[in-house]
Formats: structure tokens, sequence, C-alpha cells
């Protein structure tokens, strides 16, 4: 294992939150005789009791929301999902219309104002962009994390990061490495954009390049259930970004061929994240979930 972790410079003070305790649970016993109520008041003041206990051990963790990106689905969170769930905090994973940037962040931006407390937001890939401008309209989100993620800044597109350092696998000639298909609605020429499987030309084929690490029946899995990104998402600027008011911490794969190393690397430093380096592909929340789940748990207590 090459794990290396990295602290970036940052202002002093992270944002001191608390995450709402769950209100004790209202039961309901459709029977004969006073003993129902009494059962129901016991189970009320039981479950009143234990939030009171955790409220006063200072046990109040925010809820965890984690965005997919294109050519996935929210099921590829699946092992991070399960390690914190284990240790105890409360996980969704909603999915990710993959339609454009500020109708993504949108989409995201009203399921986030259903949730009471505070948040970490947690991205992945094309995720980052969806997350970065969801956040500015979510004040509950106190802390955000990029896996093997776009970091934008305002004006940045998925398809200008991707040229502007060698080595990424999506930057070939789009025939070669996509299959383009209509969708109802899709302006002015846009089509949903599959990846292929096979390799072909310069293409390495979608395990090579998207899930570089994965076994090869796990790779054919997710390449069958991928879910398509808009063309003309690749082209969208992003909008302010939430990293410059809200801590940042990032996930680098130093095998990722999607973005390039260098790339997430560089993204990260200038969000100010605190980085933490792993050997693994793009696909880092399936290969190696152990890291990217104490990655969520470090921003989680630093802000919880």
């Amino acid at each position: 294992m090459n794990l290396k972790t990295r602290p970036w410079r940052r202002k002093s003070g992270l944002l001191a939150v608390s995450c709402v305790i769950a209100a004790a649970t209202t039961v309901f016993v459709a029977t004969q005789g006073s003993a129902a109520p009494a059962k129901a008041a016991r189970a009320s003041s039981a479950t009143a009791s234990v939030t009171a206990d955790l409220e006063a051990k200072g046990d109040r963790r925010p809820t965890i929301v984690l965005v997919h990106g294109a050519w996935a689905d929210a099921s590829s969170w699946n092992p991070v999902i399960d390690r914190l769930q284990r240790a105890g905090y409360t996980v969704y994973a909603p999915p990710n219309p993959l339609r454009g940037v500020a109708h993504d962040a949108e989409t995201l931006s009203d399921f986030l104002a259903t949730i009471p407390g505070p948040v970490v937001l947690v991205g992945h890939s094309y995720g980052g962009f969806v997350i970065t401008n969801a956040a500015v309209n979510a004040p509950n989100v106190k802390a955000l994390v990029y896996d093997d993620a776009y970091i934008p800044d305002q004006g940045e597109t998925v398809f200008q990061i991707n040229a502007a350092k060698p080595g990424s696998c999506v930057t070939a000639e789009p025939s070669t490495f996509l299959n383009l298909v209509p969708y109802p609605g899709a302006q002015n020429g846009d089509a949903d954009a599959y990846l292929k499987f096979a390799a072909n030309g310069d293409y390495k084929g979608f395990q090579d390049c998207f899930a570089n690490g994965v076994p090869a029946r796990q790779a054919r899995l997710l390449a069958a259930g991928q879910r398509p990104f808009a063309v003309s998402a690749g082209s969208e600027p992003s909008g302010v970004p939430a990293w410059k008011t809200i801590p940042s911490w990032a996930v680098v794969g130093t095998q990722d061929h999607v973005i390039p190393p260098a790339e997430l690397r560089s993204m990260a430093e200038r969000a100010n994240a605190r980085v933490t380096e792993v050997e693994a592909g793009h696909l880092s929340l399936i290969t190696r979930p152990d890291v990217v789940a104490d990655t969520v748990t470090a921003a989680a207590r630093a802000v919880g």
C-alpha cells in the first residue's frame, strides 16, 4: 500500500457544527386494555433516555451524502456506505441525473434541503462538479470531500480540466471510446454518452480507462449498468465554487487514468483540501473503500 496523507494549509478554525439527534419514536399499539399505552410510554421514555445520553456524550454526527459521477450509479458507493453505516453514520446516495452542471446541482440542493442538521457532502469524478455547485445553496453543508473528483473553479468545464494535463484516457477522438445515444428532449444535437467496453485505437477499453484495479468480472458488470453522461454537461462551465468557503478533503488515486493524478493534486491544492493519496485507479470508492471511508469520517469528525 502506498498511502500518504498530506494536509494543506488552511485558515485555522473549522466550522463547529452539531448534528440533530433523531426525535423519540412514537409508538402506537392497537390493542385492548391499559397495558398498551403504558408500554408505549415506556418505549418513548427509553428512546428519549438513549437520545439524551448520546447528546450528553457529544455523539452528534453529521449526515453523509454521497454523489456518484458519470458512467456509474449510486451502487458504486456500496462498499463505502457499508463502512460508514457500521461506524454509526446516516448515509444517503441519491441518483445524479447527469444532465448538466446547473441542473444536477439544483437537483442535489433540493435533496440537501430535506436533511435536518449538518451534512458532509462527498463527490466522485463528475460528482465533484455537482457538489461544488450544489453546496453554495445548501447552508447545512459543512464539509466537502472529493474522491478522484473534479474540483472546478468558476468557469471551468469537464473537457477543459481533462485536457489541462496529459494522461487522461477520455480525451481521445469521441468515436473511439463513446457510444452516443439520443435521448428525448435533447437540445442542439446533444446525446447520452456511454463508455465503450472494448479497446479501440488509443482507447484502452473500459477496464483500463475507467475501472483499472477492478476485477475483470466486476468491470463487466459496471460497464453493463453504467449511467450515461450528457455530452453537453462536459462543456458547461462551473459556477462559484463552494470550496472557497467550506473546508475540503480529497482522495487522490495515484493510478487514475480518467483524471490525471497531477491534475487531481493541482485542484486539491488550489482548494486547500486535506489530501490523502492512495495507490488506486479512478474507482477508489470500490477498490479502496477503507481509505475513502476514513477520509469521509475524518471530515465528519472535524466539523461534527
